[in-house]
């Protein structure tokens, strides 16, 4: 019987730098994963942290990793050919199935770019799957802007806006939270819209009520509680709200049920 504590040995097939505090591990990993789920990546004697999914190849995993504490410092000692121990994937992560042919909107903020990342790079992909795809990204400063050489090629495929909270004179690219450009998206129907909203839990709040506004139905919005988790085996109990263990029932969750979550 297999022991869901054990990880396994996984290598760093290739490191990305976004920021000096972001940067992408690429690992080898072989099964099922979708965007959204989460594992465990862990360093004996320095212990495990739950890491989002933000890439997926046929052989390898993209964790995009911030650098703010003991497990995430000594991960950042550890490059290309060295080793990580990984268990997962947990969580429900984001159903491609539920997006298709729709009116797509994912709307993201900052790191929470990461966990939705996989959706994004999916319809790129493969556009006429999608009835339409707009992308809105936001981050604090030109500074912080994560995936940028994915940017330029979702830009080939999908409406991209990217903006940041503040920005150096002479700065020519949008400027201002996400939700400033919700009320200027246009539907065709929008019974087929669908709303993806992932980042800090102020940024979903208020992006969910601008998204309210244009009439979409909630039960057209999705959003990931990704930040609660912890053990990924709903054993320790931190993420729990109320009877929901957002590791075993989310992190991601349709509106509906994802509004009554409130810690």
């Amino acid at each position: 019987m297999k022991n869901e504590y054990i990880p396994q040995l996984s290598a760093i097939r290739e490191v990305i730098r976004h920021t000096d505090l972001e940067y992408t591990f690429r690992m080898e990993f072989s099964g099922d994963v979708k965007p959204g789920q989460f594992f465990e990546i862990s360093l004996p004697k320095f212990g495990e942290a739950p890491i989002s999914v933000s890439g997926i190849g046929p052989d390898t995993v993209d964790f995009t990793i911030r650098r703010v504490g003991k497990v995430t410092n000594e991960i950042f000692e550890n490059y290309v050919g060295d080793t990580l121990y990984i268990r997962g994937p947990y969580g429900n992560g984001f159903d491609i199935d539920n997006y298709r042919g729709k009116e797509l909107v994912v709307v993201a903020g900052g790191t929470g770019l990461s966990p939705v990342k996989g959706v994004v790079d999916y319809f790129a992909a493969h556009r006429e799957e999608a009835a339409d795809v707009t992308l809105i990204a936001g981050f604090k400063s030109p500074g912080d802007v994560l995936f940028k050489e994915d940017f330029e090629i979702w830009k080939r495929s999908i409406h991209v806006i990217q903006t940041v909270d503040w920005a150096p004179e002479g700065y020519e690219g949008p400027v201002g939270m996400v939700t400033k450009y919700i009320p200027d998206l246009k539907f065709t129907d929008i019974a087929n819209s669908s709303f993806i909203c992932v980042g800090p839990p102020v940024m979903i709040r208020f992006t969910v009520q601008e998204i309210l506004k244009l009439g979409v139905p909630e039960e057209n919005i999705w959003v990931s509680h990704e930040r609660k988790m912890c053990c990924g085996l709903g054993k320790c109990g931190h993420c729990r709200i109320g009877s929901t263990y957002i590791c075993l029932d989310g992190p991601v969750f349709n509106y509906v049920e994802g509004k009554n979550l409130i810690d």
